[in-house]
């Protein structure tokens, strides 16, 4: 069974944005959304000790995608090819999906109100095709194939040239996107543009910093305020109410 990866040379990226481009336009991508981006750094540094880098992002397709497990209609999932996709006929728009992935890499189309994201061009592939931002890229730089396959040339990136991963201890769930670079330009993508920790609440999340210290508080205003109406009676020198 194949497995599915991506590597992306930051060393060849020009940062033209035809990826982009091309994703938007074989996918009807709306305008102010994206499946395939790229960011742009921007001078970092003081002279003569300057860098920058053109960072392109997108769907990792995960080992462990962290956007899974929270879908309640099974809609976001996983085949076995690594590819993880969306069922627009199960979506229900909800945007769990969206909260949860480290990346941003998913968003809600705003006219069929369903989440899109990359899936590695499935369509493509099954035609026997390249995804289109590998087809279109001008400079080169990004590299598309199957992680399983020892001749691939994702293969021999990530294995014999050592290509990175784009993760922390915030997403450690194994990205299938991998990036070569300087080692400047890898401290500036580390920097800027590493995954967040996500913005979904879990249930045990809920409990432990929302629920549990709302209960808490409330017992403690209580008791306050009949510890208070107690004293207050012995002030005026009446009998405590036994409830």
């Amino acid at each position: 069974m194949a497995r599915y990866a991506m590597v992306i040379d930051l060393r060849k990226c020009v940062g033209c944005d035809g990826c982009t481009v091309a994703c938007r336009t074989e996918w009807d991508v709306p305008i102010g959304h994206s499946r395939t981006w790229v960011n742009h750094s921007g001078a970092i540094g003081e002279f003569p000790n300057v860098y920058s880098t053109n960072f392109v992002a997108q769907c990792n397709h995960c080992d462990e995608p962290a956007c899974v497990p929270p879908c309640p209609t099974g809609a976001t999932f996983q085949e076995k090819n690594g590819i993880v996709r969306v069922n627009t006929d199960l979506c229900i728009g909800c945007g769990y999906c969206v909260e949860a992935c480290p990346y941003d890499a998913r968003y809600i189309n705003p006219i069929t109100n369903k989440v899109d994201k990359c899936d590695f061009c499935i369509e493509r592939l099954q035609e026997g095709l390249q995804p289109a931002c590998v087809t279109t890229c001008t400079a080169n730089a990004k590299f598309f194939g199957d992680l399983e396959d020892r001749n691939s040339i994702v293969y021999k990136k990530v294995f014999e040239e050592g290509a990175w991963r784009n993760e922390n201890e915030n997403a450690a769930i194994g990205p299938n996107v991998y990036y070569l670079g300087t080692k400047n330009q890898l401290e500036i993508v580390k920097a800027k543009y590493g995954p967040r920790k996500s913005r979904l609440v879990t249930p045990s999340q809920m409990w432990k910093d929302i629920i549990k210290p709302f209960i808490l508080g409330m017992v403690g205003v209580t008791f306050i305020g009949q510890a208070i109406a107690f004293f207050n009676q012995l002030r005026k020198g009446e009998e405590p109410i036994d409830d």
